[in-house]
């Protein structure tokens, strides 16, 4: 997805700050269980889950993003998406919203010189102030990703 395509999203909070998800790599929302430790994992890696016999991993998208950790508790939510053609639980405080992208309305992310825009597609700003835009198949590193598997 380019920053000026129309796009339909899931916002997602995490703490005081709001992303996005492309709606189309969002298989399902659940509320949070626990998960089974990963030996060697990640530290953003929480463990896995098994779903309908399926066992996935569950990743802490704060502390993937580089964010404060997330405590998981009962209000807690896991997106279930592909990353990279496979299903990943993503940890995060809630789900706000879909929300609709017109043209125009999302902008390139600022360039510092960073390696955060691999995993940065835009940001959306408005009245809730700014929401930055994700691009999943680049948030997870491959290696954490067959580590998972």
């Amino acid at each position: 997805m380019t920053p000026t395509s129309p796009a339909e999203l899931i916002s997602v909070r995490i703490g005081e700050q709001l992303f996005a998800l492309d709606i189309m790599s969002v298989r399902e929302i659940r509320g949070w269980t626990a998960s089974t430790p990963l030996p060697h994992a990640p530290e953003y890696v929480l463990g896995m889950i098994n779903l309908r016999g399926a066992v996935l991993p569950v990743v802490d998208l704060a502390g993937l993003l580089g964010l404060a950790r997330i405590e998981p508790d009962a209000s807690s939510v896991v997106v279930v998406a592909d990353l990279a053609g496979r299903p990943v639980g993503l940890l995060v405080d809630a789900v706000c919203d879909i929300v609709t992208v017109a043209d125009g309305e999302m902008k390139p992310p600022p360039e510092l010189g960073s390696d955060y825009r691999g995993f940065v597609t835009g940001v959306i700003t408005g009245a809730d102030g700014i929401v930055t835009v994700l691009n999943l198949d680049g948030t997870i590193p491959q290696t954490a990703l067959d580590a998972a598997a």
